[in-house]
């Protein structure tokens, strides 16, 4: 892997910035999603040559919508909707990687029925009590909120089914280290069904900085070969990136699937 971008030196730094701009987020939601108002790609006085821009390409329906409470709903920050491409099944385990305001746990919720479950890992305090309170108010039983990191998953080895995570890869300064956590909480047959930024393969690094900031899902965008590197070297077969909608020049919202032999 060995750029800068699958290995950010800096992690404490980022996972600062990433948690301050999340927190704000929480408590002052935004009208949609990234790109907005202060999360992926926007405000708080970090410059991103996508601000305004709403990266979820519009991809929640108005039945999805309508199914859970308001609250996240708005405070859905990411640049998908990954419980559309996981392909849930009734009776499932789902893993949420930073599930922020929890609209994703809670419609994985409803996907997988009261005999399954939908855990969502944040590490963000305020977005953690965000989401307790929108489950509360949808009335969910079968779903959890835990604080950690996605690069240490406080969860049992092959105890999950599904990992879904929607724009929240990039913001990690250690790539290699959620590839491999991902791949140890699931059950072998275990799959992705990731939405995130990603950069064309021709831009550098540097090139990526040059369209947004970290905190705004763009400086550390991965490329497609270095998903597909990425998740190979953590033991991922099946590996495909499907893009869904431009967010900037050389940079695409896509689905990342890839299944754990």
């Amino acid at each position: 892997m060995g750029n800068q971008v699958m290995g950010h030196t800096d992690t404490a730094e980022i996972r600062q910035q990433v948690r301050q701009r999340y927190a704000t987020a929480a408590v002052t939601p935004s009208s949609g999603c990234c790109g907005t108002d202060g999360c992926c790609g926007a405000g708080d006085g970090l410059e991103s040559t996508i601000i305004g821009t709403d990266l979820t390409g519009g991809l929640y329906s108005a039945d999805e919508v309508a199914t859970v409470p308001g609250a996240a709903v708005t405070a859905s920050l990411g640049c998908g909707n990954p419980t559309a491409v996981a392909e849930l099944r009734e009776g499932e385990t789902v893993l949420d990687l930073g599930s922020g305001g929890g609209i994703d746990v809670l419609l994985s919720a409803r996907r997988v029925g009261p005999t399954g479950r939908a855990i969502g890992l944040d590490m963000t305090d305020e977005m953690l009590d965000l989401a307790r309170r929108n489950a509360a108010d949808a009335g969910a039983s079968n779903v959890e909120f835990h604080q950690g990191y996605i690069e240490d998953i406080p969860l049992d080895d092959a105890s999950v089914d599904v990992v879904i995570s929607n724009c929240v890869v990039n913001l990690s300064a250690d790539k290699p280290a959620v590839f491999a956590e991902i791949h140890r909480v699931l059950r072998p047959g275990g799959r992705i069904g990731i939405t995130d930024i990603v950069a064309d393969d021709a831009l550098s690094p540097a090139e990526r900085a040059t369209r947004g900031d970290w905190v705004g899902c763009i400086a550390g965008a991965l490329s497609p070969r270095e998903y597909r590197q990425g998740l190979a070297d953590a033991g991922f077969a099946e590996v495909s990136l499907t893009a869904t909608h431009a967010v900037a020049d050389g940079m695409d919202s896509m689905i990342i699937r890839a299944v754990k032999p």
